[in-house]
């Protein structure tokens, strides 16, 4: 049996982080729905307080998530940010690898510390190199 994958990711602002990892990735914010919202406050499940304006949009407050494809079919990765009050401590256990295809690391380093990301340090292995780097967050990733 092959299973899907989520990545959950601790987060003090999971719409704004997620806006800036779909846009990273050129991915998709997953859409609100926002009438299904609507009806969870309205039946109680919900309170007004766990949801909010984001863009002109009513999400939920607690999270949002990205995914690479289209019909956001079952199964496909995605990635879902996820409102923590904890601060980030030291170094992730773990982070992810962007593949950047034909792309010039220096280039996407670059407007990824325009974009608020930090670089961390370089290195290699073999034929191989890549630039950690961290989301507005601090969450660390490779760009590669």
């Amino acid at each position: 049996m092959a299973y899907s994958l989520q990545i959950v990711v601790d987060c003090t602002n999971p719409h704004v982080l997620a806006d800036w990892w779909a846009e990273t990735m050129g991915w998709q914010v997953e859409p609100s729905d926002e009438d299904f919202i609507r009806s969870m406050v309205a039946k109680g499940f919900a309170t007004q307080e766990q949801t909010k304006l984001h863009n002109g949009v009513l999400v939920w407050v607690d999270g949002q998530a990205i995914n690479p494809n289209e019909d956001m079919s079952a199964g496909a990765p995605r990635i879902l940010f996820q409102r923590s009050d904890q601060e980030k401590l030291g170094k992730n256990r773990i982070h992810w690898d962007v593949r950047l295809g034909d792309d010039d690391k220096m280039t996407v380093r670059t407007n990824l510390e325009a974009r608020g990301a930090t670089f961390l340090w370089e290195a290699s292995q073999g034929p191989h190199s890549w630039f950690t780097m961290a989301d507005p967050e601090g969450n660390e990733f490779c760009i590669s």
